[in-house]
C-alpha cells in the first residue's frame, strides 16, 4: 500500500499515480485544475461572479414563481446551499426525491429546512415495486457503484420539474472545495441512463415505466439546448468551509447532523461504510478527507486519525443490513449470498462511455457544456 505524502489517497486506486515527491495523481490533478479557484472562492474573491450569476437568474426568473430549482437531501451540501440562496434573495422550488431510503434524521432535516425558510416542496415518490428491483438489481449485477439508481434519478427529477415550471437554472450543492477528489476506478457515470437500463433488463423482473430516467441527449439536447436549462454549482463561488457550513444550518434550520458525508440515506451509509470497503476495498473517507486536506480544511495527520477509527458502528450495520434486505423483499441469507457474487466491472454491461467522454472533451473545449464536467 503506498500513500499520497499530502492527501490520504493511495493505491486502493489502480489508476493512481505518484511523482518523485509522493505526490498522487489526484492531488496534482486539484493543483493544475482547482486550485485557484477554490482559493479564490474562500478567500471571497468570487464574489463579483457570484453576484452576476444571482443577477441572471433573478432577471431569468422575474415574473415566475421561482427562478431556480435546487434538490434537497438533508444533506450538510444541499441544506447550506438552499440557505444560502434565500440569503441572497432567490426564490427556490427546493425538490426531493424520495428513493425510500431516507433516514428519520434526513426526512427531519428536510421538513425544519422548508419550515424555516418558508419554500415550496415538491417530492417524487417513485413506485416502490420498480426501485426495489432496480435497486436489487444493480446488487445481483456486484457493480461497485450500486447507488446509481437514486443518484441518476434525482438530477432527473429537478430538470423535469425546472422544465414544468419554465425554470431556466438548476443549484447543486456539488463543490471542489469538499468534493475535487474522487477516483474514477471506484464507480462509474450515474447519469449513463443506457447503463441503468442494461442492468435492469438483465437482472430485473420489473419494467421502469414511472422510475425517471435522463439520457445524455435528453439532459443536453431537449433540457440542455431547447428549454435553456442550466446547472449552476453556486458554492462553488463562496467560501465554504464544511465545519462553519454545519454550524450555520444548526442554528438557522435546525439542522442535524447524521454522522458520515451522505449518511442521510440508509442504503448510502451501508453502501459507502460497508458494501464498498469489504467487498471492492473502496472507502470513500479517503477521497472526502483528501478534498478537505487540499482546500486547507482539515491537516494530514488528523484525517490519518480518522481513518483508524469507524464512523459505522458495527451494531448499526447489522441493523441496516437486515433492513435493506427486508425491504429489498428478500432474506438476509440470500441478500448476503447476493453480496457474495463475484466482483464485476460496470463496463461489463450495456453502456454509452463513449457518448459521455465525446461529450465531457468537448465541454473542456466550449464553456457553455461546463456543467457537464459537474
Amino acid at each position: 500500500m503506498r500513500v499520497c505524502t499530502r492527501t490520504v489517497m493511495d493505491t486502493t486506486d489502480p489508476d493512481i499515480w505518484f511523482d518523485e515527491d509522493g505526490v498522487s495523481s489526484h492531488a496534482l490533478r486539484f493543483d493544475e485544475l482547482f486550485a485557484e479557484n477554490v482559493r479564490r472562492a474562500q478567500a471571497g474573491e468570487r464574489e463579483s461572479e457570484l453576484s452576476n450569476l444571482v443577477e441572471r437568474i433573478k432577471t431569468a426568473g422575474r415574473g415566475r414563481e421561482y427562478d431556480c430549482v435546487i434538490g434537497v437531501s438533508g444533506g450538510v451540501d444541499s441544506s447550506y446551499l438552499v440557505y444560502q440562496a434565500v440569503q441572497l434573495g432567490l426564490r427556490p422550488l427546493a425538490v426531493h426525491f424520495d428513493s425510500g431510503w431516507n433516514s428519520e434524521l434526513a426526512v427531519g432535516n428536510i421538513e425544519r429546512i422548508i419550515k424555516t425558510l418558508e419554500l415550496d416542496l415538491i417530492t417524487d415518490v417513485i413506485d416502490w415495486r420498480e426501485m426495489r428491483d432496480l435497486q436489487l438489481s444493480f446488487f445481483k449485477a456486484s457493480v461497485a457503484n450500486c447507488d446509481i439508481p437514486t443518484d441518476h434519478a434525482f438530477p432527473a427529477v429537478a430538470y423535469r420539474q425546472a422544465a414544468k415550471h419554465g425554470i431556466k437554472y438548476i443549484l447543486t450543492g456539488s463543490n471542489l472545495a469538499t468534493e475535487s477528489v474522487l477516483p474514477k476506478s471506484w464507480g462509474y457515470n450515474a447519469s449513463d441512463a443506457h447503463h441503468v437500463k442494461a442492468i435492469q433488463r438483465r437482472f430485473g423482473t420489473q419494467k421502469l415505466k414511472t422510475y425517471p430516467t435522463m439520457g445524455l441527449v435528453k439532459r443536453y439536447g431537449w433540457y440542455g439546448r431547447a428549454r435553456g436549462i442550466t446547472r449552476i454549482a453556486l458554492l462553488n463561488y463562496m467560501p465554504y468551509f464544511k465545519d462553519e457550513a454545519k454550524k450555520t444550518i444548526t442554528t438557522e434550520l435546525g439542522w442535524r447532523d447524521y454522522g458520515g458525508k451522505h449518511y442521510e440515506s440508509v442504503f448510502t451509509r451501508y453502501f459507502q461504510g460497508y458494501y464498498l470497503p469489504s467487498k471492492f476495498g473502496f472507502d470513500k473517507r479517503k477521497a472526502h478527507l483528501s478534498s478537505l486536506i487540499l482546500s486547507d480544511q482539515m491537516s494530514r495527520d488528523d484525517a490519518l486519525r480518522q481513518l483508524r477509527t469507524s464512523d459505522y458502528d458495527a451494531a448499526l450495520r447489522r441493523q441496516d443490513e437486515e433492513f435493506i434486505a427486508k425491504k429489498l423483499g428478500v432474506s438476509l441469507d440470500e441478500f448476503k449470498a447476493i453480496l457474495e457474487r463475484p466482483k464485476m466491472d460496470h463496463l461489463a454491461y450495456g453502456n454509452s462511455k463513449w457518448a459521455w467522454d465525446l461529450a465531457l472533451g468537448a465541454s473542456r473545449k466550449r464553456p457553455g457544456l461546463s456543467g457537464l464536467i459537474r
